[in-house]
C-alpha cells in the first residue's frame, strides 16, 4: 500500500498493519465518518481526541483504511520495550522525549513527516484526558506549532468507543461483545489568519483553542450531549501534565 502515490510503507510498518488490523476488525465494529476531509495530497496533522490506551489502534485503523497511514508522535519510553520499540522505530513513529533538551526533536522529526507529504498524527491534549466524563482537556501546543510552521492542514478528529474496550488507566480489556469505534473527522481547521505571526504564546495558544474547540464539537455529535463550557485544565486541578492522576509516578 503507498499513501496518495508515495513510496512504499516500511517493512516494520506493514508488519504491525498485519498483525493490529485483524484483531481491529475481529473485536471491534466501526462507524467512521469524515473521510472526504482528509486531504488527497500532501502532508497533514491529524488532531484526535484521547480517552483509552487503545484509541490509537483505531485511530489508526481509520485512517491507514482511507488510504492515509498515519506516523504518530508516541512517548518515547515505548520505544524502548522491547520488540515494539523495534517495529515502532522501524515504522518511522516518532518519539517524544518529554521534559527533556531533546523534546524538540520530535518538532522537527514532525516537522519534515509533514514536508514529505506524510499523514502525522498528534494528540493535542498529550495524554489521556482527565475530565471526569472524558471530553477533551485544554490542550497542548504541539500540534498548533506544527501545523503553523508547515502551514499544512490540521484535521480534528473524535473518536468514542475504546474506552468501552478499555477504560483509562485500567489494565483490563473487555473485547466481548464487540464494541463499536466511533471516529468522526472534521474540515481543516482554519489557522490561515495567523500564517506570517510570529509562533509566540498567544498565537498559539489561540491556534490550539481553536482545534481543540473543532474536536469538541465533532466529540459533541458523537455522544449526542454537550460538552462543558469551560474544558478541563489539570494545572488548575494541581495535577501533573502527564500520567495516571490517580498513581503517583506512573506516567502515560
Amino acid at each position: 500500500m503507498t499513501s496518495s502515490g508515495k513510496r512504499p510503507l516500511s517493512f516494520a510498518y506493514r508488519l504491525a498493519v498485519s498483525i493490529v488490523r485483524p484483531l481491529m476488525m475481529l473485536f471491534t465494529k466501526r462507524d467512521w465518518r469524515g473521510w472526504e476531509h482528509l486531504p488527497t495530497s500532501g502532508g497533514f496533522v491529524v488532531a484526535p481526541n484521547h480517552v483509552s490506551h487503545l484509541d490509537p489502534f483505531a485511530f489508526a485503523h481509520y485512517l491507514y483504511d482511507s488510504g492515509h497511514p498515519p506516523f504518530f508522535l508516541g512517548k518515547e519510553s515505548v520505544f524502548r520495550v522491547p520488540v515494539v520499540g523495534a517495529i515502532l522505530r522501524g515504522a518511522e513513529q516518532i518519539p517524544v522525549f518529554r521534559n527533556t533538551g531533546r523534546a524538540a526533536d520530535a518538532f522537527r522529526a514532525a516537522v519534515a513527516a509533514v514536508e514529505d507529504g506524510k499523514c502525522v498524527g498528534v494528540y493535542p491534549e498529550g495524554t489521556l484526558t482527565r475530565d471526569p466524563d472524558l471530553w477533551p482537556m485544554v490542550g497542548k501546543t504541539g500540534a498548533a506549532r506544527i501545523a503553523l510552521t508547515t502551514r499544512c492542514p490540521v484535521i480534528p478528529v473524535a473518536q468514542w468507543g475504546p474506552q468501552d474496550m478499555l477504560a483509562p488507566y485500567s489494565r483490563r480489556p473487555r473485547l466481548l461483545p464487540r464494541k463499536t469505534m466511533h471516529v468522526l473527522a472534521g474540515p481543516p481547521v482554519d489557522l490561515t489568519d495567523l500564517y506570517g505571526h510570529p509562533l509566540d504564546g498567544a498565537v498559539l495558544r489561540e491556534a490550539t483553542n481553536r482545534i481543540m474547540a473543532a474536536i469538541t464539537e465533532l466529540l459533541e455529535e458523537l455522544r449526542g450531549e454537550r460538552a462543558p463550557a469551560d474544558r478541563f485544565d489539570s494545572r488548575k486541578h494541581g495535577l501533573p501534565d502527564t500520567g495516571n492522576p490517580h498513581k503517583k509516578g506512573h506516567h502515560s
